[in-house]
């Protein structure tokens, strides 16, 4: 590392900060205790992940991936239909192991916050009442009782890294805990519907589509207020905005 001549800001927010140096990244989080649990979903995942090289609190270090992230959030994925195939197959392998000794949020907790969401997209005049209204209806297909399974809770599509048709590791397992396994596939789709089938043929089950769908609606609607409090914009196109209108209309 000490060869490197440039530190690349990944992500940075209030809560944590990841920098790559070389190859190299560096994940700098406030709360040590998400990152116990951060570690503990690595080590015990049976899927690939980052190795991890040392930790320093409240400094973790990771091996880069090999290959290159499954897609992005607002751009075309040039990943094969075959590498997207591969990501259900190991969330499938994922959600099939034993469960992380904490809880997720509760369905209450959840519907709870989706409420107040709501009412502070319509409020602040981020989106129109309608959409809203109409994405909170969409959403309700989401909100009951499910089987907790190992999830990784925030299965971003850039999350995942793989090299021609093989999945080579995934990222940022903070949010990782027991949940519903309808929400890592939406999580992972978000964004890129056009990829959905091939996920669930890898994942090899049947799967609920309309619930998938309820959760791209729930989690965009969860999602919007956290992302321009941090920085982010979810208006880019492809990006949550978009994905809550364009839920709008197919309602």
């Amino acid at each position: 590392m000490a060869d490197v001549e440039e530190v690349q800001v990944v992500v940075a927010h209030q809560e944590c900060a990841t920098l790559r140096v070389g190859d190299v990244f560096l994940k700098v989080d406030t709360d040590q205790a998400r990152t116990d649990r951060e570690v503990e979903a690595m080590a015990t995942a049976p899927i690939p992940t980052a190795e991890i090289l040392w930790r320093k609190p409240p400094v973790l270090a990771l091996a880069a991936l090999p290959g290159v992230a499954l897609g992005r959030l607002g751009e075309p994925s040039l990943a094969s239909s075959a590498a997207w195939a591969a990501a259900g197959t190991a969330v499938r392998m994922l959600h099939d192991a034993p469960l992380p000794p904490w809880p997720g949020r509760s369905l209450e907790e959840i519907a709870s916050e989706l409420d107040g969401e709501c009412q502070w997209l319509v409020a602040n005049g981020v989106l129109p009442a309608d959409v809203v209204a109409r994405n909170r209806r969409v959403a309700e297909a989401a909100l009951r009782p499910w089987t907790p399974v190992f999830t990784h809770g925030d299965l971003q599509v850039a999350h995942v890294f793989v090299a021609g048709a093989e999945v080579t590791g995934v990222l940022d397992w903070s949010e990782a805990a027991q949940g519903d396994a309808l929400f890592d596939l939406a999580t992972l789709t978000l964004g890129h519907p056009e990829h959905l089938g091939d996920v669930v043929a890898g994942y090899g089950t049947d799967v609920d589509l309309d619930v998938i769908r309820a959760w791209w609606s729930l989690r965009s609607l969860r999602g919007v207020r956290w992302l321009v409090e941090h920085g982010f914009d979810p208006t880019l196109p492809g990006c949550e905005v978009d994905v809550l209108r364009t839920q709008a209309m197919r309602d």
